[in-house]
Order: structure tokens, then C-alpha cells, then sequence
């Protein structure tokens, strides 16, 4: 997964987790965001909830993190997303083992 993966921040925290993680599959699998195919989609809780997005090719996760500015909109709000590269990357089980640790 080196490479593949973005953190993004800046999600509301009223909302579920599977409304966001839907909303961020379509901003990010749009080619005018910088976007393509997406391989995983987890949304993290917590009082600043954030998501991981794994990418099918690494330089789709390079043009989404090029990208001057990415911005969520649901409801009829927006959302300015903060994207970045993950501290460490994360294989799809230690994903999995942190959503189980952080509450909901």
C-alpha cells in the first residue's frame, strides 16, 4: 500500500461514518478533483474523525495531495478537507485494529 494511501481530516463529526465515507468515494473517484480509482475508504471516529483513502495507483494519491484545496459538500454545507500523507502507512489490518480502538 506504500503510497497509496491519503489521511483526510476536517470531516464532520455530526454525520455517520458510512454518509461521509460515501461522500468522500465520490469526491475523490472524480478526475476534476485530482482523483481515481479507490481500492478503500475507512472513516475514523472520534471527536475529530478522519479517513484513510487507499488508492488503486500511487500517483492518484499524489494529484490528491498536489491539489491546492479539497472541499466536501453535503447538505448543502462545505466542508474544506485537510489531505495528507499518513504518518506511517497502515495495512489494512492495523486499519481495521485502530477503527476497533477509537470510539464511535
Amino acid at each position: 500500500m506504500a503510497g497509496r494511501t491519503v489521511r483526510v481530516g476536517g470531516l464532520p463529526a455530526e454525520l455517520p461514518p458510512d454518509r461521509v465515507a460515501d461522500k468522500l468515494t465520490i469526491h475523490f473517484l472524480r478526475s476534476r478533483n485530482g482523483g481515481g480509482e479507490i481500492a478503500d475508504v475507512r472513516v475514523l471516529g472520534g471527536p475529530e474523525p478522519f479517513a484513510l483513502i487507499t488508492f488503486e495507483a500511487p500517483e492518484v494519491a499524489q494529484r490528491i495531495l498536489k491539489a491546492k484545496s479539497h472541499v466536501l459538500a453535503i447538505g448543502g454545507k462545505q466542508y474544506p478537507l485537510e489531505v495528507t500523507a499518513p504518518a506511517v502507512e497502515l495495512s489494512p489490518d492495523e486499519v481495521a485494529r485502530s477503527r476497533r480502538l477509537l470510539p464511535a
